[in-house]
């Protein structure tokens, strides 16, 4: 049954990426459903308690970082979301001032990590948030795209690789309490981390 209000229909589809004898998948959202909003806004909560309320993904923004344009993955531990991580080809920002600071912008190489978010209790366990972090990167570097970027807090980026390097420092993110890098992260090699 189609949702008038939202457009978005009541079962999601997706794509199984990775099936784990655990109970631990990932999927590829082709088209978000009104079956799992309410999963993703409870996820989007860890965000808010980190960042600012401007994180927190709700029914109306849902399809702005769900939809034919992104790359959104899903994380489901026992059949319930546990986290997700969205890229975003970069040039979609081509409005927005940060992205001008890149030059990969216009050569439609590039994807933006909008988000990446897992549950507290499931993070630093199991290895769930470096598995979904390792298929959507083998996933975009498949796609034929040559790097990963994203802002993360100041000083995590270092960790990313060797090769990640800071393309600038933003001392304030939309709202958030601490300082942001925007980084840069060559894929085309073999993805290890």
């Amino acid at each position: 049954m189609e949702q008038l209000t939202l457009g978005i229909s009541e079962k999601s589809e997706t794509i199984i990426i990775a099936d784990g004898l655990n109970g631990f998948r990932i999927e590829l959202v082709k088209k978000i459903g009104s079956n799992d909003i309410s999963e993703l806004i409870d996820v989007s909560e860890v965000l808010v308690k980190k960042y600012s309320e401007s994180a927190k993904l709700t029914k109306k923004t849902i399809t702005k970082y769900f939809n034919k344009n992104t790359l959104p993955f899903i994380a489901r531990y026992n059949n319930k979301i546990i986290g997700y991580i969205i890229g975003v080809p970069l040039e979609y920002f081509r409005k927005e001032a940060w992205a001008h600071y890149d030059k990969n912008l216009g050569e439609f190489n590039t994807i933006y990590t909008y988000a990446f978010v897992v549950k507290e209790k499931f993070q630093k366990r199991g290895g769930y948030s470096k598995s979904l972090k390792k298929i959507y990167l083998n996933w975009v570097r498949k796609q034929n795209y040559n790097f990963i970027t994203g802002h993360t807090e100041l000083g995590i980026a270092k960790n990313f690789s060797s090769d990640t390097e800071t393309v600038k420092i933003f001392p304030e993110w939309y709202g958030s309490k601490v300082s942001f890098e925007y980084y840069r992260r060559p894929i085309n090699k073999e993805i290890s981390n």
